[in-house]
């Protein structure tokens, strides 16, 4: 049985099914996109797979989500009643970027990072042949240091190993400063003119990778003055 509050204010009633530990970055990444545990996995990497499994039964007994079984894989949807939550769990993620900005080194994960990058790039603003950009983070251990995303017209990869193909621009960073850019914390120029990345790449390809990654949905909400 899941504690309650003891409180009939619908506060109190819907914090009893949200406020469990992860719960609502499940939902992020349901309203994100993402259908199936090891996507969800993806998003919440730092998560034991008994605990996300847990509360996926959580959420699914409280009718935030439904399973469904397509060709034998399961598959995890919003209802009507998870899908009310975008604006809530938008008005959090802006309310945290503008209040709560400081970054420890526990919250910088590549994972996350490149998994984030990989569903929201500007896809319209790459060239349609494939494209291949290596992301190099001088800060993070060896084996999970370098990256290759490959966009090949709607389609998108990110690789931690070298998929093969001819690279076009390399970016080498550290993961803070490429986390601080991706949250919005950092404007692209800044950290450029400063040297805090460096694009290996022709001059116009230099220049238009920038504009190709760009910045997190929530990088662009405005900050308090």
């Amino acid at each position: 049985m899941a504690s309650t509050y003891g409180q009939f204010c619908p506060v109190a009633k819907a914090m009893e099914v949200l406020d469990e530990r992860w719960t609502l970055l499940i939902v992020r990444e349901l309203l994100c996109g993402s259908a199936h545990f090891n996507d969800l996995r993806r998003g919440v990497p730092k998560m034991s797979p008994t605990l996300l499994s847990k509360r996926l039964r959580r959420l699914e007994r409280a009718g935030v989500l439904e399973r469904r079984a397509e060709g034998g894989r399961t598959s995890y949807h919003l209802t009507r009643s998870g899908e009310e939550l975008r604006p809530v769990v938008e008005a959090l993620g802006a309310w945290g970027v503008r209040w709560v900005g400081d970054l420890g080194e526990e919250d910088l994960d590549p994972h996350l990072l490149m998994w984030d990058l990989k569903r929201t790039l500007p896809l319209e603003r790459w060239p349609r042949q494939r494209t291949v950009v290596a992301f190099t983070y001088t800060d993070v251990e060896p084996r999970a240091r370098r990256w290759w995303v490959v966009v090949d017209g709607a389609n998108v990869d990110v690789c931690d190993a070298d998929p093969g193909y001819e690279v076009d621009a390399t970016l080498t960073t550290t993961l803070r400063t490429m986390t601080e850019i991706w949250r919005g914390d950092r404007p692209w120029e800044t950290a450029l003119r400063a040297r805090l990345v460096a694009i290996e790449a022709p001059r116009d390809v230099a220049r238009a990778v920038p504009d190709w990654v760009g910045i997190s949905t929530l990088g662009r909400v405005a900050r308090p003055a």
